[in-house]
């Protein structure tokens, strides 16, 4: 069976780093891209960053852009989510999701087949 699991979300200070981890199993993780998705209480959620099948494509949302990095280990079969310079407005739970890689990805804005169930992240101010 399909399985995300992130990791990694806390409570941290403003201007402080996190990294959020999501693991996967039961599908062809190295045919897949990966996105990371937030949702704050009360707000839509939305796209951060994601990864294309061999991870030399990356987007990011213009918010994270410079703060944010994506990265996979296929060995591992894990993806990361490092966020620096975090501040009170990228709190929210964070999701990864899973999708067959796109030959080229443009963008995040993909329709995704398999979630996590999420892990919070609050910054404080």
């Amino acid at each position: 069976q399909v399985q995300l699991v992130e990791s990694g979300g806390g409570l941290v200070k403003s201007g402080e780093s996190l990294t959020l981890s999501c693991t996967a199993s039961g599908f062809v993780f190295d045919y897949s891209a990966i996105g990371w998705f937030r949702q704050a209480p009360g707000k839509a959620r939305e796209w951060i960053a994601c990864i294309n099948d061999n991870g030399d494509s990356t987007r990011y949302v213009e918010s994270v852009k410079g703060r944010f990095t994506i990265s996979r280990d296929k060995a591992k079969n894990m993806v990361y989510l490092r966020m620096n310079s975090l501040k009170p407005e990228d709190s929210g739970v964070y999701y990864c999701a899973e999708r067959p890689s796109p030959v080229v990805m443009d963008t995040c804005q993909y329709e995704y087949d398999y979630w996590g169930q999420g892990t919070r992240v609050t910054v404080s101010s």
